[in-house]
């Protein structure tokens, strides 16, 4: 079953990205897809902001992979823009990233086919209207509750 959501604003996309990280609970993998511009990064600010860093969150195009620590998760941003072959995540330490306590976001996840692990949640961020639809689709049990517990926050009836 898909999610979907209708946000208009970058404050409106990084509450939502608040809002998706305290349903997350700081782990699990999360794909998200979408054009250049769409608000990939700007849902990863709210995010990350959300579950308590302070300061900037700035896109890992050029590094690959940010990382946050905070109250104890640990959060990892990937951006895989521009990456050429997927082989090269195996060079970074790839499977280190992905642990059962850890919440990685990945921007441009097809980049990285047949080496990152499934996702438990994927994200998919289009034009609509002058805003932005999220089409939030789960992968697993942990995505699932994800999206319930996002429902619950977002005050929400189950469809």
């Amino acid at each position: 079953m898909k999610y979907r959501v209708e946000l208009l604003g970058e404050q409106v996309m990084e509450a939502f990205g608040a809002e998706l990280g305290r349903a997350l609970e700081g782990r699990g993998v999360v794909y998200l897809h979408g054009d250049l511009g769409a608000g990939k990064t700007t849902l990863s600010r709210g995010l990350i902001r959300g579950l308590g860093h302070v300061g900037a969150v700035k896109s890992p195009t050029f590094t690959l992979v940010e990382p946050y620590e905070l109250n104890g998760l640990n959060i990892y941003h990937f951006d895989l823009y521009r990456l050429v072959d997927p082989e090269e995540l195996e060079f970074l330490g790839i499977r280190d990233y992905f642990r059962d306590d850890s919440l990685c976001l990945v921007e441009w996840p097809e980049k990285g086919t047949g080496v990152l692990p499934s996702p438990d949640l994927t994200i998919t961020i289009g034009a609509e209207g002058g805003g932005r639809l999220l089409t939030l689709e789960h992968h697993s049990a942990q995505g699932v509750m994800a999206c319930q517990r996002l429902r619950d926050i977002r005050g929400e009836a189950q469809s």
